[in-house]
């Protein structure tokens, strides 16, 4: 971070102290899995997949040999998005799904009618997300916008679950919210957007608190350049932004091969090197239950 972040930043130091990546990297590559098609007969619904991060997703999963059900609230996107996938892998079966994740409605019917297309799903990835600009105090913000927030980054989440819940459950599937880092900041100008990402991570401990048989993460992605990213202006701040989509793809793609099944219901970004967390912070993280949301006496 420059020296343009606010002083009033605090949080930055809430992360694991391990090794950061910026690119996919040994540990996650995704090679093996193209390769040998690990994930053909199974089936992925991402939500927010019209581009960047979820683009990026839905296309390492196809290559990977799943069937991939892509939605966001632009068609066109969509179907650009489909055309990538075909690009890198001729033979996916891809749906696409033109919804807003904070209509639990159409949630509903969308999921079925992609289980329904693919006989079921394994894994479900919510990845949609909004940000106001980190621009003013919450109180002058007005109620509307200030809640839309919460409308996509924690309904959204919900509804995503919600109406896929009970396929995971046959499947013993994987359910990922994309969260963020800004869970754990606080800063003046970011109330609704870092308060959200904080409730998702809670809302992910829940997830694996009321059903066993899904394993379940909240993922920050890593500091992507994407649309989200641009209309909060962060950049102009002075935060870098020097993270590739393929690092978050790839990580999500990693964890729901069963490798990382021992973070269930935890915290975890993109960036860590998930090999050195294994080796030097595992049982760490299990015997004292990090990576969740815990209020500190320390």
């Amino acid at each position: 971070m420059a020296s343009k972040v606010p002083s009033q930043l605090l949080g930055s130091n809430e992360t694991l102290p391990v090794t950061q990546h910026h690119d996919v990297y040994s540990t996650i590559d995704p090679t093996f899995a193209w390769q040998s098609q690990t994930y053909r007969g199974k089936s992925v619904f991402i939500t927010g997949a019209s581009r960047g991060i979820g683009r990026s997703t839905a296309i390492t999963f196809a290559k990977a040999g799943a069937a991939v059900a892509i939605s966001a609230r632009s068609e066109k996107a969509l179907e650009e998005t489909k055309a990538l996938i075909l690009q890198e892998a001729p033979e996916a079966k891809v749906e696409t799904y033109a919804v807003d994740v904070s209509k639990a409605a159409d949630m509903e019917v969308v999921m079925k009618s992609a289980a329904a297309a693919f006989g079921g799903l394994h894994v479900v990835i919510a990845n949609a997300g909004y940000s106001n600009t980190f621009d003013i105090p919450m109180h002058e913000r007005a109620p509307d916008q200030w809640w839309r927030t919460f409308e996509v980054n924690v309904q959204g989440v919900y509804n995503t679950l919600r109406a896929s819940v009970d396929f995971l459950r046959q499947s013993g599937g994987y359910f990922i919210a994309v969260t963020s880092n800004g869970a754990q900041l606080r800063w003046p100008g970011g109330a609704d957007y870092m308060t959200s990402k904080h409730a998702v991570n809670r809302l992910v401990e829940f997830i694996a608190l009321e059903n066993p048989q899904i394993k379940t993460f909240s993922l920050h992605p890593g500091m992507v350049v994407t649309e989200l990213v641009e209309k909060s202006k962060l950049m102009e701040y002075g935060f870098s932004f020097e993270d590739s989509p393929e690092l978050a793809a790839s990580t999500m793609l990693y964890l729901c091969s069963g490798k990382g099944d021992w973070l269930n219901g935890r915290y975890v970004e993109a960036t860590w090197d998930l090999g050195q967390i294994e080796r030097e912070w595992k049982g760490k993280i299990l015997d004292n239950g990090l990576l969740i949301n815990k209020l500190s006496v320390n």
